[in-house]
């Protein structure tokens, strides 16, 4: 959160990586005019209602008050609504068979984006120009410090994990030509749902455009790059991959698209979901706000559904370096354009998905097992800990290079760092574990999850812009639980 060391036009901060400066947004918008909203295009709202045919009469509630129906999911209650009145939603709450109701993108649809900036490191060397292999390892190994830390590199002399696993990546999109993820993509249960929450499996839809887009295939190539003696090596090198296309190309994810993701997994057999970044345009949905509520609420229905299909949901906890347990002041929100708000949250108010019940939140460490500088934390708001990087530690490697390599469009490879890349490491051992014990149900996964994590302790000082002051404070003492979670994910114990 805060920013991403991809930096996605138009987004403020739509994927958990680095930690750049927030994009400008206009202060204000003007008020809309009745001839205004008459010829402006249709803002998204999300509208809550029962579960199964009782949802019809909430379809017909929204077109009885001027909405189109765009999208609905009898499965979970939810109808996604376009109208030009930016009043429909107060409207349709008074209509029969609607619970909640909401605009899903801060009523601010068309503001034009900001321009892109790219802030991937690549390797020199790509598909034109591959390293060798060297003693047993994948050509550019050597490098991933972040196997080693989490006993990857062991793991892998007992089990690489088992191709009916399937894990997928809710992302910006799988590159479906990479060497290294080309043998472990399922193409048939890929999708893309970054067009209004709409499901379209054309692979030029899911699939990412260019390395401007490259963090769904780097997040991917940690969980799953294949060991066939190209690139890099993943956390569970055989299970399988489904690229789930939930970021938009100006850089956004909409509840409407993740509704639509996890209702996928859920009806597609996944055994395990990443999702490595946050719901815009809030960065916390806070429930004193009607359509933060409403919106909030999609999205809580659609994980619970997953989770009730016995997919195990893991997220990214964020890159605000914010304690998650405390009061927030979140002065970035909406990110998406419209009068930004300088607000004090609390308990009411959640990052979503990270927050959610049953997923497990992941908090970032780099190659000294200390929390990232950027890293989200919080005692009781993180699940895990696992290798997100951190430019400050520096590893013995040959590139010492303290971020994560992974796979990137265009058959090359690339650093990055970010909760983002620590959530994928969590995922590809929990899908370690789905393939040992294929007979555990995903609370009985998540549950070994943590019991496996080695704890770490709370650093005796946690000061690493080094200007003697704490940056942090860690609660949970030896058991460092405020930083960590259980502790530090262990894939040897997943397969042992």
């Amino acid at each position: 959160m805060p920013g991403k060391s991809l930096r996605i036009a138009g987004s403020a901060l739509a994927l958990s990586l680095l930690v750049p400066a927030v994009a400008a947004v206009p202060s204000s918008l003007p008020e809309p005019s009745a001839t205004a909203a008459a010829s402006a295009a249709p803002a998204h709202f999300v509208v809550l209602g029962p579960t199964g045919d009782g949802l019809r009469t909430t379809e017909d509630s929204v077109r009885a008050v001027g909405g189109t129906v765009v999208q609905s999911w009898p499965q979970i209650g939810v109808v996604v609504a376009t109208a030009t009145d930016p009043g429909f939603a107060a409207a349709v709450r008074a209509q029969p068979a609607v619970e909640q109701a909401g605009a899903s993108r801060n009523l601010a649809e068309q503001l034009p984006p900001a321009p892109p900036s790219t802030r991937l490191e690549t390797l020199e060397g790509t598909a034109d120009a591959r390293p060798a292999a060297i003693n047993g390892q994948e050509p550019l190994e050597a490098d991933q410090w972040d196997l080693p830390l989490i006993k990857a590199d062991q793991a892998h002399a007992i089990s690489q994990g088992s191709p009916e696993v399937t894990v997928g990546v809710l992302d910006y999109g799988i590159d479906p030509e990479h060497p290294d993820l080309k043998p472990n993509l399922d193409l048939a249960k890929s999708v893309s749902c970054a067009e209004e929450g709409i499901p379209n499996t054309a692979v030029e839809a899911w699939a990412p455009e260019d390395e401007t887009q490259a963090h769904g295939t780097h997040v991917a190539g940690t969980i799953a790059a294949a060991r066939n003696g190209v690139g890099v090596a993943g956390v569970a090198p055989d299970v399988g991959l489904a690229s789930v296309r939930v970021i938009d190309d100006d850089g956004f994810i909409y509840p409407e698209y993740a509704v639509c993701g996890f209702i996928w997994a859920a009806e597609h057999g996944f055994d395990v979901t990443n999702n490595s970044y946050f719901v815009d345009p809030w960065y916390l949905w806070c429930e004193n706000d009607p359509d933060q509520r409403a919106g909030a609420e999609a999205v809580r229905r659609a994980v619970a559904y997953a989770a009730g299909h016995d997919v195990v949901n893991v997220a990214a906890a964020g890159n605000s370096g914010w304690d998650l347990s405390q009061p927030i002041h979140d002065t970035n929100s909406p990110n998406n354009g419209g009068p930004v708000q300088d607000r004090q949250t609390g308990h009411d108010c959640t990052v979503l998905p990270g927050e959610l019940p049953g997923v497990v939140t992941t908090s970032s460490v780099g190659v000294d097992s200390v929390k990232s500088y950027f890293s989200n934390y919080g005692l009781g708001s993180t699940t895990v800990t696992a290798p997100g990087g951190d430019a400050k530690q520096l590893p013995p490697t040959p590139s010492a290079n303290g971020r994560i390599l992974s796979t990137v469009p265009g058959g090359g490879w690339g650093w990055m760092q970010g909760t983002s890349m620590a959530s994928p490491h969590a995922a590809g051992v929990v899908a370690l574990l789905r393939s040992t014990h294929p007979e555990w149900n995903a609370p009985q996964t998540t549950g070994a999850l943590s019991g496996q994590a080695d704890a770490l302790p709370c650093p005796t000082a946690y000061d690493p812009d080094g200007d003697g002051k704490p940056d942090a404070v860690c609660e949970g003492g030896t058991t460092g639980a405020g930083f960590y979670g259980a502790g530090l994910i262990d894939a040897l114990d997943a397969v042992s």
